[in-house]
Parts: structure tokens; C-alpha cells; sequence
């Protein structure tokens, strides 16, 4: 298992990139490769990569596939022999992976699949290697520049750029190789990417690419049923599970592909990080950095003020235009300077810096020490604290819930944050609930579903008064959102109050 990880690199700093990379003894390698997949896409689909790549002399086969964990990948490779100049590359030969975890994978996928492997697209490209020491360890920097090819030699042939940098732990602490990417991605304003290089041919064979928003998973579709409720483990299977969907937006955003819905599930992905952060700190004592809430708040509430004036917005503005709202482009119309786009927020070193640091927490094992020597919970003390926790937010929401109209708007904002939390520790430890546990859930989306319209007509109020000093159109916005405010309160009353019983942890789930 490889742990890695994967840089893109700004085109302005690749020359810095090269000399840094090239200081002191490296190795210079040209590489090509041919990806194969069968006709109904069998290996993508599932994440498995499936390559034969000449590297310098030599043909190497490579199976590769998802971990477990934002920094995991599972790979083996095989050497199939010598290159020669003139003569033909190897026949791929799945079976020569059987007996591995990948393997395994790939041979499933096969035999699942609907027809024979066959080329996809191709590689090209240089790699720099060096090794870099650390204490106590060895780091291998590997720099790819070149591109990816689909349709070779035809009319439809077309080209993507490779531009990166990978970091992978050859031996030594975890934490090693931690500091030297923060380093690395401080210094070359370097960010994250989960884009690899067989998803840029992917993309290059789809007739239009768009990646869609990641979203949140069901927590009980991937964590082990083992010691669930450890504290140490509970914790870093929910980070490394908010990490997903947070970097599957970021990467996007970062690499040019995400649109608004993108900005927003990685908003949800932060916000269910930092729920975890606060509510499953007891069950490790210091074993989160108190660093990341800062840097989370910052991004988040950058990002937000994006969503208000994008997507927050359309639904209300559509409603107004049927209701019969004069013609204005709200979001035009508010003549502020320009700020920074949603790439540049998440490019800033600050994000990415905590993004490795909190990839570098998934991946240490389940006995690493705490930060401050705290005693980890076991199973049953675990369950104790989240139950107790669970019932607590659920007890201030209902009473939150009786008298919610006459509730300082203030109030009401700070009852819906209470109700995400209660929502997202719920969906933490869904594994482990009882059979009410999914019935509970779905009670909880109706009132947030009804709060969030709320929060999203308060500030489309604010921004239409804003607009509405140089511009008299807007007023007709003020008015209609003022005189909504009653009914959608009304509506979150009687969602809040349909919310149903909490369910309970069971203790089998402790074995």
C-alpha cells in the first residue's frame, strides 16, 4: 500500500518545481503508458487503473485502487520484460496480479464485465525521482511533466496536461513526510488534487466531462463493524470519510472543473469536518490539531459568502420572476469589487496545509499516541459519551423547536446549527444505531430543508436592500421576502416539531 501525496502544480512555479527537483543526486526517466478498460468501462467505474508503461528499458504492469483512506492506494506492479526500440509491447495479462488486494479487485471487475480489455488513451512523460532524508526516514519526490492522450493518430485525438508532483513515504514516521509536503506545497503554492492521471484520460474520452459534486456517503457503506466504537478509530474513520467528499469539490474546484453545486457540497464537507472535530474530540483528548478549526472557518465562511450571491440565490430570484419582480440581475446590480473566485480560496497555503495534516491523521495507525497523552475511550465509554451528546443536542433542539417563531433571528440561525450537528453525529455513528436510526434521520430533513430556505431568504433580503440605494427596482425584492418571513417560520415550526424520538446506540456494535 502506497502512502502518497499528489501535488498540481501552477504553471508559473514549474520552473522553480524542476530546479528544487533536480537539486542533488536525481534520476531523469521517459516515460509512456497505454491504459486499458473494457467496453462498459468496467475497471473506471470502479476506480481501478489498469496500465502496461515503459519506463526507460523496461515494461512495467501496474494495477492500482482506491484505499481506505484519503492518503491510500492500493497498487502492485510487474515487470513484464525488456523494451526494445522497434519491437511491440506486452500483451496485458490481468491474472498476474491474482493474490494481491488490487489484483483481486481487477479480476473481479473483469469478470463482471462486458467485454475484452482494450486501449483507452496513453501517456507521455518525463519523471525527475530523488530521494529526500528526513529524520528518521526517506521521502521519494517524483516530478511527471507531459500529457495524456486519447484517440491517438485520429482526427478526434486529443491532449491533457500532466504537471505533477508526488510525495510517497519510502520508511519512517508518517509525520516526516507530512512536514515536508506542507513545505513543498508552502513554498510552490503547490495544491491538492485527487484527479489522477487515468481520470484526465477518462476525461479526455467523455464527449463532455463533468465531474459531479461529491456528496456525503452513507458512513455504514464503508467503516468496519470491529471496535466501531473506539475513540481513537471512531475518529479517524468520520475525518477520513469527511475527507472525501471534501477533497473530491476541492480538487475540482482547484483544477478548473467546479461549478457552484461543487462550492457548496465542499461548504457541507467543512461543516460536517468541524462537527466531527468538536464533538468527537473527548473520545481521544488531543489527538486533533487545534490548528485546523481556524483555517476550516476561514475557508468556509469565504466560500459562503460565494454561495449568497450564487446559488442561494437562483431559486428566490426564479420565484420572484413568476411572481412578477421587474427585470434585474441582482447579481450584477450590487457593483462590488471583485473578490477572490472559489480556486483561489482553496489554493491559499493555510487550507493546504491543514488538508495534509488532516490526510496525514487518517492514515497513522490505530496505536499512534495522542498529542497530549490523553487516554483514548474504549467501546463502552464511547458509547456512553455519544449517547449522552446525541441526547443533549437533541433535548436543546426540541426545546428550541416549542417556541421557535418567537425566537430572535439570531436564535433561530444558532438552532439550525444545532440541528446540523445533532444530524451529522447521527450519520457518524449510524453504524452502531438502532433500527429507528435511519427513521430519525429522515425526520431531521424537513425542518433543515425548512430552515435553510429560511436563512437563504434572510440574506437574499439583505442583499436586495443593499441594491435597492441605487437601484428602485430591488424594493419589490424587500417586500415580497419581508412578507414571506411568517410563513416560512411557520413552516419551520412545523417541521421542528415532527422531528422523531432518538434512537439508541446499540452495545453489540462494541464487539
Amino acid at each position: 500500500m502506497e502512502i502518497e501525496f499528489k501535488f498540481c502544480i501552477p504553471p508559473e512555479r514549474l520552473a522553480a518545481v524542476q530546479a528544487a527537483a533536480r537539486r542533488g543526486t536525481h534520476a531523469q526517466i521517459r516515460m509512456e503508458a497505454r491504459y486499458f478498460d473494457t467496453p462498459d468501462a468496467a475497471l473506471s467505474s470502479r476506480g481501478i487503473a489498469f496500465r502496461l508503461r515503459r519506463e526507460g528499458n523496461q515494461w512495467v504492469q501496474t494495477v492500482k485502487a482506491l484505499g481506505d483512506g484519503p492518503l491510500d492506494r492500493e497498487e502492485h506492479n510487474v515487470d513484464r520484460g525488456q523494451a526494445h526500440a522497434t519491437g511491440p509491447a506486452p500483451e496485458p495479462q490481468p491474472e498476474l496480479h491474482a493474490g494481491t488486494v488490487a489484483g483481486t479487485r481487477l479480476l473481479h471487475a473483469l469478470q463482471a464485465a462486458s467485454g475484452p480489455l482494450t486501449e483507452t488513451y496513453g501517456t507521455e512523460m518525463d519523471r525527475v525521482t530523488r530521494d529526500i532524508a528526513f529524520k528518521g526516514g526517506v521521502v521519494e519526490l517524483a516530478l511527471d511533466t507531459g500529457r495524456v492522450i486519447a484517440h491517438r493518430g485520429t482526427q478526434q485525438q486529443k491532449e491533457a496536461r500532466i504537471c505533477e508532483l508526488e510525495l510517497e513515504l519510502k520508511a519512517g514516521p508518517l509525520a516526516g513526510l507530512a512536514a515536508l509536503a506542507t513545505r513543498w506545497a508552502t513554498r510552490h503554492g503547490l495544491f491538492l488534487s485527487t484527479v489522477s492521471k487515468a481520470e484526465r484520460g477518462e476525461r479526455l474520452l467523455a464527449p463532455q466531462w463533468a465531474r459531479p459534486a461529491t456528496k456525503a456517503a452513507p458512513m455504514k457503506a464503508s467503516v468496519p463493524r470491529k471496535h466501531f466504537l473506539q475513540g481513537r478509530e471512531l475518529q479517524r474513520t468520520v475525518v477520513a470519510h469527511c475527507l472525501q467528499q471534501i477533497l473530491g469539490n476541492a480538487s475540482e474546484i482547484v483544477e478548473g472543473g467546479g461549478d457552484e453545486e461543487h462550492v457548496h457540497q465542499l461548504r457541507i464537507g467543512i461543516r460536517r469536518l468541524r462537527t466531527a472535530l468538536r464533538e468527537l474530540a473527548p473520545l481521544a483528548p488531543g489527538a486533533f490539531d487545534p490548528a485546523w478549526e481556524p483555517t476550516l472557518v476561514e475557508v468556509f465562511q469565504r466560500l459562503g459568502q460565494l454561495r449568497d450571491r450564487g446559488q442561494a440565490l437562483q431559486p428566490i430570484v426564479a420565484e420572484m420572476r413568476d411572481a412578477g419582480a421587474p427585470a434585474l440581475e441582482v447579481r450584477a446590480a450590487m457593483k462590488e469589487a471583485p473578490g477572490p473566485c472559489a480556486a483561489a480560496i482553496v489554493r491559499t497555503p493555510a487550507f493546504q496545509a491543514a488538508l495534509i495534516s488532516l490526510m496525514a491523521f487518517t492514515a497513522r495507525g490505530l496505536d499512534a499516541p495522542s498529542a497530549t497523552g490523553g487516554e483514548a475511550l474504549d467501546a463502552k465509554d464511547a458509547r456512553r459519551l455519544l449517547q449522552k451528546r446525541m441526547r443533549s443536542l437533541h433535548a436543546k433542539v426540541r426545546e428550541g423547536a416549542q417556541g421557535f417563531a418567537a425566537l430572535p433571528a439570531e436564535e433561530q440561525h444558532r438552532l439550525r446549527k444545532r440541528l446540523k450537528r445533532l444530524r451529522y453525529l447521527t450519520e457518524f455513528v449510524e453504524p452502531a444505531l438502532d433500527a429507528e436510526g435511519h427513521a430519525f434521520l429522515a425526520s431531521l430533513q424537513p425542518a433543515l430543508t425548512a430552515m435553510g430556505r429560511l436563512g437563504d431568504e434572510r440574506v437574499a433580503c439583505t442583499l436586495y436592500g443593499q441594491v435597492a440605494a441605487t437601484d428602485p427596482r430591488a424594493w419589490f425584492g424587500v417586500g415580497w421576502l419581508t412578507a414571506r418571513q411568517a410563513l416560512t417560520i411557520a413552516a419551520c415550526q412545523e417541521a421542528l416539531g415532527h422531528i422523531a424520538d432518538m434512537p439508541h446506540l446499540h452495545k453489540t456494535a462494541q464487539r
